[in-house]
Protein backbone atom coordinates (compact mmCIF):
# COMPACT_ATOMS: atom_id res chain seq x y z
CA UNK A 1 0.00 0.00 0.00
CA UNK A 2 3.03 2.47 1.02
CA UNK A 3 4.28 1.76 -2.37
CA UNK A 4 1.09 2.60 -4.48
CA UNK A 5 0.34 5.41 -2.34
CA UNK A 6 3.94 6.91 -3.53
CA UNK A 7 3.43 6.40 -7.53
CA UNK A 8 0.35 8.00 -7.39
CA UNK A 9 1.68 11.16 -5.71
CA UNK A 10 3.97 11.41 -8.43
CA UNK A 11 1.69 11.17 -11.26
CA UNK A 12 -0.70 13.94 -9.99
CA UNK A 13 2.60 16.47 -9.31
CA UNK A 14 3.92 15.36 -13.01
CA UNK A 15 0.45 16.21 -14.57
CA UNK A 16 0.59 20.06 -12.61
CA UNK A 17 3.58 20.23 -13.82
CA UNK A 18 2.63 20.01 -17.76
CA UNK A 19 -0.44 21.79 -16.83
CA UNK A 20 1.15 25.17 -15.61
CA UNK A 21 3.74 24.94 -18.45
CA UNK A 22 1.40 25.12 -20.51
CA UNK A 23 -0.90 28.64 -19.53
CA UNK A 24 2.87 29.73 -18.92
CA UNK A 25 3.25 29.14 -22.91
CA UNK A 26 -0.10 30.90 -23.91
CA UNK A 27 0.12 33.66 -21.67
CA UNK A 28 4.13 34.55 -23.36
CA UNK A 29 1.88 34.28 -26.75
CA UNK A 30 -0.44 36.89 -25.15
CA UNK A 31 2.04 39.13 -24.33
CA UNK A 32 3.48 39.10 -27.19
CA UNK A 33 0.71 39.56 -29.43
CA UNK A 34 -0.26 42.39 -27.11
CA UNK A 35 3.00 43.77 -28.09
CA UNK A 36 3.18 44.05 -31.36
CA UNK A 37 -0.19 45.37 -31.65
CA UNK A 38 0.60 48.36 -29.68
CA UNK A 39 4.07 49.09 -31.45
CA UNK A 40 2.17 48.46 -34.26
CA UNK A 41 0.03 51.57 -33.29
CA UNK A 42 3.41 53.72 -32.18
CA UNK A 43 5.62 53.17 -34.37
CA UNK A 44 6.59 56.26 -37.15
CA UNK A 45 6.83 54.72 -40.69
CA UNK A 46 9.79 56.44 -42.49
CA UNK A 47 8.71 58.70 -45.07
CA UNK A 48 9.22 57.49 -48.58
CA UNK A 49 11.64 60.67 -49.26
CA UNK A 50 13.85 59.37 -46.50
CA UNK A 51 14.03 55.63 -48.34
CA UNK A 52 14.51 56.81 -51.13
CA UNK A 53 17.59 58.57 -50.64
CA UNK A 54 18.67 55.59 -47.93
CA UNK A 55 18.58 53.78 -50.93
CA UNK A 56 20.35 55.78 -53.18
CA UNK A 57 23.21 55.82 -51.04
CA UNK A 58 22.96 52.44 -50.45
CA UNK A 59 23.15 51.99 -54.74
CA UNK A 60 26.16 54.40 -54.95
CA UNK A 61 28.10 52.21 -52.12
CA UNK A 62 27.34 48.93 -54.05
CA UNK A 63 28.48 50.54 -57.06
CA UNK A 64 31.58 51.77 -55.86
CA UNK A 65 32.16 48.14 -54.12
CA UNK A 66 31.30 46.78 -57.59
CA UNK A 67 34.00 49.06 -59.40
CA UNK A 68 36.92 47.94 -56.67
CA UNK A 69 35.80 44.91 -57.22
CA UNK A 70 35.60 44.67 -60.99
CA UNK A 71 38.82 45.93 -62.42
CA UNK A 72 37.16 45.35 -65.61
CA UNK A 73 35.28 48.57 -64.83
CA UNK A 74 37.93 51.15 -63.88
CA UNK A 75 40.65 51.66 -67.08
CA UNK A 76 43.77 52.95 -66.73
CA UNK A 77 43.14 56.20 -68.75
CA UNK A 78 39.79 57.12 -66.01
CA UNK A 79 42.99 56.72 -63.39
CA UNK A 80 44.91 59.14 -64.87
CA UNK A 81 42.15 61.56 -65.78
CA UNK A 82 41.41 61.62 -61.74
CA UNK A 83 44.83 61.79 -60.70
CA UNK A 84 45.01 64.62 -63.38
CA UNK A 85 42.21 66.33 -61.84
CA UNK A 86 42.90 65.75 -58.13
CA UNK A 87 46.66 67.60 -59.28
CA UNK A 88 44.54 70.38 -60.94
CA UNK A 89 42.54 71.59 -57.67
CA UNK A 90 45.98 71.15 -55.65
CA UNK A 91 47.29 73.73 -57.80
CA UNK A 92 44.37 75.79 -57.83
CA UNK A 93 44.35 75.34 -53.85
CA UNK A 94 47.68 76.29 -53.37
CA UNK A 95 47.36 79.32 -55.45
CA UNK A 96 44.24 80.59 -53.47
CA UNK A 97 45.98 79.84 -50.47
CA UNK A 98 49.18 82.14 -51.46
CA UNK A 99 46.55 84.96 -52.96
CA UNK A 100 44.67 84.90 -49.26
CA UNK A 101 47.84 85.31 -47.77
CA UNK A 102 48.96 87.71 -49.92
CA UNK A 103 45.80 89.69 -49.19
CA UNK A 104 46.27 89.29 -45.29
CA UNK A 105 49.73 90.42 -45.45
CA UNK A 106 48.79 93.75 -46.92
CA UNK A 107 45.77 93.91 -44.83
CA UNK A 108 47.32 93.69 -41.57
CA UNK A 109 50.19 96.40 -42.95
CA UNK A 110 47.64 98.68 -43.30
CA UNK A 111 45.99 97.63 -39.99
CA UNK A 112 48.73 98.54 -38.19
CA UNK A 113 50.06 101.54 -39.60
CA UNK A 114 46.48 103.16 -38.86
CA UNK A 115 46.75 101.84 -35.36
CA UNK A 116 50.04 103.21 -35.23
CA UNK A 117 48.68 106.85 -35.92
CA UNK A 118 51.40 106.68 -38.62
CA UNK A 119 50.13 106.00 -41.75
CA UNK A 120 52.91 105.54 -44.04
CA UNK A 121 53.58 107.49 -47.18
CA UNK A 122 51.64 106.49 -50.87
CA UNK A 123 48.45 106.42 -51.54
CA UNK A 124 46.43 104.62 -49.30
CA UNK A 125 43.77 104.45 -51.65
CA UNK A 126 45.74 101.95 -53.60
CA UNK A 127 44.84 99.26 -50.90
CA UNK A 128 41.04 100.35 -50.09
CA UNK A 129 40.35 99.28 -53.94
CA UNK A 130 38.43 96.37 -54.27
CA UNK A 131 41.41 95.25 -57.19
CA UNK A 132 44.74 96.34 -56.74
CA UNK A 133 47.40 96.98 -59.93
CA UNK A 134 49.50 94.56 -60.91
CA UNK A 135 53.47 95.83 -60.70
CA UNK A 136 56.76 94.16 -62.46
CA UNK A 137 58.74 95.32 -59.50
CA UNK A 138 58.87 97.63 -56.68
CA UNK A 139 62.89 99.08 -56.20
CA UNK A 140 63.33 100.79 -52.40
CA UNK A 141 66.22 103.19 -52.64
CA UNK A 142 67.70 102.58 -48.99
CA UNK A 143 68.48 106.05 -47.79
CA UNK A 144 69.57 108.74 -44.75
CA UNK A 145 68.63 111.44 -43.33
CA UNK A 146 71.97 113.10 -43.72
CA UNK A 147 72.32 111.86 -47.25
CA UNK A 148 70.30 114.46 -49.75
CA UNK A 149 73.54 115.06 -51.89
CA UNK A 150 73.22 111.02 -52.54
CA UNK A 151 69.80 111.54 -53.10
CA UNK A 152 70.06 114.63 -55.83
CA UNK A 153 73.24 112.51 -57.81
CA UNK A 154 70.82 109.51 -58.16
CA UNK A 155 67.84 111.43 -59.18
CA UNK A 156 70.36 113.09 -61.84
CA UNK A 157 71.39 109.45 -63.51
CA UNK A 158 69.73 106.37 -63.34
CA UNK A 159 65.96 107.20 -61.88
CA UNK A 160 63.89 109.08 -63.92
CA UNK A 161 61.67 112.11 -63.05
CA UNK A 162 58.72 113.68 -63.29
CA UNK A 163 56.27 113.05 -66.03
CA UNK A 164 59.46 109.64 -66.99
CA UNK A 165 58.46 108.40 -63.12
CA UNK A 166 55.03 108.33 -63.79
CA UNK A 167 55.04 106.89 -67.34
CA UNK A 168 57.45 104.22 -65.64
CA UNK A 169 55.02 103.19 -63.21
CA UNK A 170 51.97 103.25 -65.93
CA UNK A 171 53.79 101.88 -68.95
CA UNK A 172 56.23 99.54 -67.79
CA UNK A 173 55.51 98.60 -63.62
CA UNK A 174 58.34 99.75 -62.31
CA UNK A 175 57.73 101.73 -58.84
CA UNK A 176 61.07 103.76 -57.13
CA UNK A 177 61.06 105.36 -54.57
CA UNK A 178 63.58 106.59 -51.32
CA UNK A 179 62.72 104.22 -48.36
CA UNK A 180 63.63 106.54 -44.69
CA UNK A 181 61.66 106.24 -41.78
CA UNK A 182 61.30 108.51 -39.01
CA UNK A 183 63.92 110.31 -36.81
CA UNK A 184 63.74 109.25 -32.75
CA UNK A 185 62.57 113.11 -32.09
CA UNK A 186 59.27 112.80 -33.75
CA UNK A 187 58.29 115.87 -35.36
CA UNK A 188 62.10 116.71 -35.57
CA UNK A 189 64.03 118.95 -38.17
CA UNK A 190 65.07 115.71 -39.47
CA UNK A 191 61.79 114.55 -40.39
CA UNK A 192 60.41 118.10 -41.96
CA UNK A 193 63.45 118.31 -43.83
CA UNK A 194 62.22 115.05 -45.66
CA UNK A 195 58.47 116.43 -45.88
CA UNK A 196 59.76 119.50 -47.84
CA UNK A 197 61.54 117.14 -49.80
CA UNK A 198 58.78 115.02 -50.60
CA UNK A 199 56.70 117.82 -51.59
CA UNK A 200 59.32 118.40 -54.02
CA UNK A 201 60.10 115.21 -55.60
CA UNK A 202 57.13 112.94 -54.39
CA UNK A 203 59.64 110.07 -54.54
CA UNK A 204 59.55 108.67 -51.04
CA UNK A 205 58.30 105.81 -49.05
CA UNK A 206 57.67 106.74 -45.09
CA UNK A 207 58.40 103.85 -42.80
CA UNK A 208 56.88 103.11 -39.09
CA UNK A 209 60.66 103.08 -38.53
CA UNK A 210 62.90 104.39 -36.09
CA UNK A 211 66.58 105.77 -38.32
CA UNK A 212 69.75 104.37 -36.64
CA UNK A 213 72.72 102.80 -38.28
CA UNK A 214 72.31 99.60 -35.87
CA UNK A 215 68.58 99.12 -37.15
CA UNK A 216 68.89 98.29 -41.06
CA UNK A 217 67.33 94.79 -40.72
CA UNK A 218 64.79 96.34 -38.77
CA UNK A 219 64.18 98.57 -41.56
CA UNK A 220 64.71 95.73 -44.19
CA UNK A 221 61.70 94.51 -42.73
CA UNK A 222 59.62 97.28 -42.20
CA UNK A 223 60.46 98.12 -46.13
CA UNK A 224 58.89 94.70 -47.44
CA UNK A 225 56.15 94.31 -45.62
CA UNK A 226 55.27 98.07 -46.16
CA UNK A 227 56.00 97.69 -50.10
CA UNK A 228 54.15 94.35 -50.23
CA UNK A 229 51.17 96.24 -48.46
CA UNK A 230 50.92 99.16 -50.86
CA UNK A 231 52.28 97.42 -54.51
CA UNK A 232 51.12 94.05 -55.50
CA UNK A 233 54.08 93.04 -57.82
CA UNK A 234 55.88 90.22 -58.86
CA UNK A 235 59.51 91.64 -57.31
CA UNK A 236 60.40 94.06 -54.45
CA UNK A 237 64.39 95.18 -54.73
CA UNK A 238 66.29 97.10 -52.15
CA UNK A 239 69.31 99.03 -53.24
CA UNK A 240 71.35 101.71 -51.72
CA UNK A 241 71.71 105.34 -52.63
CA UNK A 242 75.53 105.34 -53.60
CA UNK A 243 75.08 101.97 -56.34
CA UNK A 244 74.58 103.21 -60.02
CA UNK A 245 72.12 100.95 -61.47
CA UNK A 246 70.61 100.15 -65.21
CA UNK A 247 67.01 99.38 -64.71
CA UNK A 248 67.05 97.88 -68.05
CA UNK A 249 69.42 95.54 -67.40
CA UNK A 250 67.66 94.57 -63.67
CA UNK A 251 63.96 94.16 -65.60
CA UNK A 252 65.34 91.80 -68.31
CA UNK A 253 67.35 90.43 -65.26
CA UNK A 254 64.33 89.45 -63.33
CA UNK A 255 61.99 88.69 -65.95
CA UNK A 256 64.22 85.54 -67.12
CA UNK A 257 62.79 84.21 -63.19
CA UNK A 258 59.18 85.59 -63.30
CA UNK A 259 57.46 82.40 -62.84
CA UNK A 260 59.32 81.19 -60.03
CA UNK A 261 57.47 81.21 -56.59
CA UNK A 262 60.36 81.79 -54.61
CA UNK A 263 63.17 82.82 -55.92
CA UNK A 264 66.40 85.16 -54.01
CA UNK A 265 68.72 87.33 -56.88
CA UNK A 266 71.72 88.78 -55.59
CA UNK A 267 75.44 88.47 -55.78
CA UNK A 268 76.02 85.84 -53.18
CA UNK A 269 78.75 86.14 -51.01
CA UNK A 270 80.17 84.23 -47.98
CA UNK A 271 82.54 86.62 -46.10
CA UNK A 272 83.98 85.95 -42.35
CA UNK A 273 82.21 86.02 -39.16
CA UNK A 274 84.00 89.01 -37.42
CA UNK A 275 84.23 88.20 -33.56
CA UNK A 276 86.37 91.08 -32.57
CA UNK A 277 85.02 94.23 -31.24
CA UNK A 278 85.29 97.60 -32.68
CA UNK A 279 85.83 96.56 -35.84
CA UNK A 280 83.46 97.29 -38.84
CA UNK A 281 80.47 94.58 -39.06
CA UNK A 282 80.87 92.88 -36.04
CA UNK A 283 78.82 90.73 -35.30
CA UNK A 284 78.03 90.23 -31.42
CA UNK A 285 76.34 86.80 -31.71
CA UNK A 286 79.58 85.17 -34.21
CA UNK A 287 79.21 81.96 -31.65
CA UNK A 288 76.31 81.11 -33.45
CA UNK A 289 78.21 80.13 -36.50
CA UNK A 290 80.33 77.69 -35.10
CA UNK A 291 83.96 78.22 -33.77
CA UNK A 292 85.86 81.54 -34.89
CA UNK A 293 86.92 82.48 -38.27
CA UNK A 294 83.95 80.73 -39.69
CA UNK A 295 82.10 81.96 -42.39
CA UNK A 296 78.55 83.02 -42.97
CA UNK A 297 76.34 81.10 -44.99
CA UNK A 298 75.61 82.39 -48.62
CA UNK A 299 73.53 85.32 -48.98
CA UNK A 300 73.40 88.40 -51.20
CA UNK A 301 75.54 91.46 -50.93
CA UNK A 302 73.61 94.20 -49.53
CA UNK A 303 74.48 96.93 -52.07
CA UNK A 304 71.23 95.54 -54.35
CA UNK A 305 69.20 92.16 -54.49
CA UNK A 306 65.42 91.44 -55.20
CA UNK A 307 63.29 88.76 -54.15
CA UNK A 308 59.82 87.58 -55.20
CA UNK A 309 56.38 88.47 -54.02
CA UNK A 310 55.86 84.93 -51.91
CA UNK A 311 59.08 86.27 -49.99
CA UNK A 312 58.25 89.47 -49.62
CA UNK A 313 54.87 88.02 -47.94
CA UNK A 314 56.70 85.99 -46.06
CA UNK A 315 58.87 88.52 -44.64
CA UNK A 316 55.31 90.41 -43.76
CA UNK A 317 53.68 87.40 -42.50
CA UNK A 318 56.58 86.38 -40.05
CA UNK A 319 57.95 89.61 -39.55
CA UNK A 320 57.93 89.83 -35.88
CA UNK A 321 59.35 86.38 -35.32
CA UNK A 322 62.24 87.00 -37.81
CA UNK A 323 65.60 87.35 -35.78
CA UNK A 324 67.95 90.41 -36.90
CA UNK A 325 71.50 89.94 -36.73
CA UNK A 326 74.15 92.69 -36.59
CA UNK A 327 74.55 93.07 -40.32
CA UNK A 328 71.33 93.63 -43.11
CA UNK A 329 72.23 91.18 -45.20
CA UNK A 330 73.01 88.64 -43.56
CA UNK A 331 69.56 89.19 -41.87
CA UNK A 332 67.88 88.51 -45.03
CA UNK A 333 69.85 85.24 -46.28
CA UNK A 334 69.04 83.89 -42.43
CA UNK A 335 65.17 84.40 -42.88
CA UNK A 336 65.13 82.16 -45.93
CA UNK A 337 67.49 79.67 -44.52
CA UNK A 338 65.45 76.28 -43.97
CA UNK A 339 62.99 77.68 -46.74
CA UNK A 340 62.26 75.65 -50.44
CA UNK A 341 64.32 79.28 -52.01
CA UNK A 342 66.38 79.25 -55.00
CA UNK A 343 69.63 81.12 -54.88
CA UNK A 344 70.42 83.45 -57.97
CA UNK A 345 73.92 84.35 -57.74
CA UNK A 346 74.41 86.99 -61.07
CA UNK A 347 77.49 88.85 -61.06
CA UNK A 348 76.38 91.46 -63.37
CA UNK A 349 74.83 92.94 -59.86
CA UNK A 350 78.27 93.70 -58.20
CA UNK A 351 80.40 95.04 -61.52
CA UNK A 352 82.84 97.75 -60.00
CA UNK A 353 83.26 101.27 -60.95
CA UNK A 354 84.98 101.75 -64.45
CA UNK A 355 87.27 100.50 -66.25
CA UNK A 356 85.22 96.92 -65.17
CA UNK A 357 81.92 97.85 -66.50
CA UNK A 358 83.24 99.81 -68.95
CA UNK A 359 85.00 96.87 -70.22
CA UNK A 360 81.83 94.70 -69.54
CA UNK A 361 79.81 97.64 -71.65
CA UNK A 362 81.85 97.55 -74.67
CA UNK A 363 81.16 93.85 -75.16
CA UNK A 364 78.06 93.77 -74.87
CA UNK A 365 77.22 92.21 -71.16
CA UNK A 366 75.86 95.43 -69.63
CA UNK A 367 75.70 95.38 -65.34
CA UNK A 368 73.15 95.70 -63.44
CA UNK A 369 74.61 97.76 -60.59
CA UNK A 370 78.03 98.93 -60.07
CA UNK A 371 79.91 100.15 -56.80
CA UNK A 372 83.23 99.49 -55.57
CA UNK A 373 83.70 97.05 -52.81
CA UNK A 374 86.01 98.93 -51.21
CA UNK A 375 83.15 101.29 -50.04
CA UNK A 376 81.11 99.07 -49.81
CA UNK A 377 79.10 101.84 -52.80
CA UNK A 378 80.65 103.89 -55.65
CA UNK A 379 83.80 105.53 -53.35
CA UNK A 380 82.21 109.64 -53.30
CA UNK A 381 79.36 108.77 -55.23
CA UNK A 382 78.17 112.33 -55.17
CA UNK A 383 81.11 113.35 -56.96
CA UNK A 384 81.14 109.96 -59.26
CA UNK A 385 78.40 108.52 -60.10
CA UNK A 386 77.98 111.03 -63.03
CA UNK A 387 80.99 109.35 -64.44
CA UNK A 388 79.98 105.84 -63.61
CA UNK A 389 76.54 106.70 -65.34
CA UNK A 390 78.41 107.98 -68.58
CA UNK A 391 81.00 105.58 -68.92
CA UNK A 392 79.07 102.28 -68.02
CA UNK A 393 75.54 103.29 -68.34
CA UNK A 394 72.45 101.81 -70.90
CA UNK A 395 71.56 103.45 -73.90
CA UNK A 396 69.11 105.96 -72.61
CA UNK A 397 66.20 104.52 -74.70
CA UNK A 398 66.92 100.64 -73.32
CA UNK A 399 64.70 101.14 -70.61
CA UNK A 400 61.35 102.79 -72.66
CA UNK A 401 62.28 99.93 -75.52
CA UNK A 402 62.55 96.88 -73.16
CA UNK A 403 59.65 94.65 -72.59
CA UNK A 404 59.23 92.79 -69.49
Amino acid sequence: MSVKSRGWGAGEVATRNVIARKWALLLCLGSFCAGMFFTNRMWTAPEAKDVAETSKIGDKLINLKSEDCNPKLRTSNGSLEEVSNTQHVIKMLNKTVSDLETKLAAARGVHESLNNDNPVSGNLKTINQPSRRKYFMVIGINTAFSSRKRRDSVRMTWMPQGENAKKLEEEKGIVIRFVIGHSSTSGGILDKAIEAEELMHRDFLRLDHVEGYMELSAKTKTYFSTAVALWDADFYVKVDDDVHVNLATLGMTLARHRMKPRVYIGCMKSGPVLARKGVRYHEPEYWKFGEVGNKYFRHATGQLYAISKDLATYISINQHVLHKYANEDVSLGSWFIGLDVEHVDDKRICCGTPPDCEWKAQAGNICVATFDWRCSGICRSVERIMEVHQRCGEDKNALWRASF
